[in-house]
């Protein structure tokens, strides 16, 4: 078998292949996101068909999602690979890279709501899903264009991993029952683990972790219920499909934009800001919604949300790349996707268990919009936090020592200068004790 060419890089070429890339990526986000998102068309013939309440039926969405983000099973085969694959070719046009890739579920999302509508009238829901299911096939091509690259940063881990195996070997042929062997072996396999996965110490990850805990629980049950909450309101079926184009669309304008607009030198250094007005605004969306109730008040609420939707998902890898590094944003993606799994498999039945108890969507959409609001106020604390701290180590460093050099790493912070001193102080101690034991 032919081996596979590994290009070779010492920083992300952001252009050449890299382009390819993104069209895989484009191509994956249409076959898996744009898809699942559009099961929402077949609540209300499943409902019908299987004689099942909300929150029964929204399992089948549930379960799909969740899939997707905690195992490697089905879509997450193709998914977080594909977007960790643009950030290893971009660097400065990474936000406008990820915008487009990310763009691809819009546009799905555009393009197969009134297609699937049209196959379920003609076909019936178990045709529609037949096609749905050759037309994935189809990442099949998109794998192919996904060729590896070595960055720089990423050579020495190979190397330290094939120095540390071949150590471990030499001992356990040397002395394989002792036990200072077993410490090294031990060592040497949980060495690149800890090194791969050292992010998850870090106090800025896991509040990040946690607000996308709640961002995740928010954001899912409007792709399961928005067809249902219109239809129930007294739209008609093809307009309900139409407002989830209008959402698509939308979806790929703000991927898109927000991507070129956050790239721009004057928002370069603030893409963090970028992402948590964008979270916060689709939370402020929900707890409007329950007030819209007819079409001509929903394509509004369509275009608003679908925008900053598409926004916050462009800056999610840029703001973990923005916390973690390039090197380690593939594993970093990984936990962060993986993290929206538990949150997708249980807002949609909580949503339905709401509406059954109630009788309305209201309670629901409230609770998905209070909780993308504290996401995003979350991490603005845990921000405003940080730069106070800096901002107080700084102060309290000036008022102390003029003298005193600051440098900071995180929480960390300590003085080269001082330390200096100190040595210089030791020495001309150590020298006048010599001359007078001379």
């Amino acid at each position: 078998m032919a081996k596979v060419n590994r290009a070779r890089s010492t920083s992300p070429p952001d252009g050449g292949w890299g382009w390819m890339i993104v069209a895989g990526c484009f191509l994956v986000t249409i076959c898996t996101r744009a898809v699942t998102r559009c099961i929402s068309i077949f609540f209300v013939e499943f409902q019908t068909y299987f004689s099942q309440d909300y929150a029964q039926t929204a399992w089948i969405h549930s379960i799909v999602d969740c899939v997707t983000m905690l195992c490697g099973l089905g879509f997450a085969l193709c998914y977080s690979p594909a977007i960790a694959m643009v950030g290893k070719y971009f660097s400065r046009r990474k936000a406008l890279a990820y915008g487009i890739s990310m763009s691809g579920s819009g546009i799905g999302i555009f393009i197969l709501a009134p297609v699937v509508q049209l196959l379920i009238e003609q076909f019936s829901w178990r045709g529609a899903l037949l096609i749905l299911g050759g037309f994935v096939l189809n990442l099949c091509v998109c794998g192919a264009l996904m060729r590896p690259i070595t960055l720089k940063e990423d050579r020495s881990t190979p190397e330290q991993n094939r120095v540390c195996r071949t150590q471990t070997q030499d001992l356990k042929q040397g002395s394989p029952c002792s036990t200072w062997t077993k410490k090294w072996v031990h060592t040497c396999l949980c060495g690149s683990l800890q090194q791969e996965y050292s992010f998850l110490l870090m106090s800025d990850f896991v509040v990040l972790a946690i607000s996308v805990l709640f961002m995740a629980y928010g954001c899912s049950p409007l792709f399961v219920y928005l067809v249902p909450y219109a239809l129930s309101v007294g739209v008609s079926h093809q307009q309900a499909a139409f407002l989830m184009s209008i959402l698509g669309v939308i979806d790929i304008i703000g991927n898109i934009t927000f991507g070129w607009l956050t790239d721009r030198r004057c928002l370069k250094n603030y893409q963090y800001v970028c992402y948590l007005f964008a979270v916060g605004l689709d939370g402020l969306c929900y707890l409007c919604l329950p007030m819209l109730q007819s079409l001509p008040l929903l394509v509004p609420f369509a275009c608003t949300f679908g925008y900053f939707d598409g926004a916050y998902v462009t800056l999610i890898p840029v703001v973990t790349a923005e916390i973690v590094g390039t090197p380690s944003l593939s594993s970093a993606l990984g936990v962060v996707y993986f993290l929206h799994a538990v949150p997708y498999l249980v807002s949609p039945p909580i949503a339905g268990w709401l509406v059954d108890t109630t009788g309305s969507y209201t309670a629901a959409f409230l609770l998905c919009g209070f909780s993308m609001i504290f996401s995003s106020v979350l991490l603005a604390f845990a921000r405003l936090i940080k730069k106070m701290k800096k901002t107080q180590l700084r102060f309290l460093a000036k008022e102390s020592d003029p003298k005193l050099q600051l440098w900071t790493n995180g929480s960390v912070a300590y003085s080269v200068t001082r330390e200096l001193d100190q040595r210089d102080g030791e020495s001309v101690a150590i020298a006048m004790l010599g001359s007078n034991l001379t």
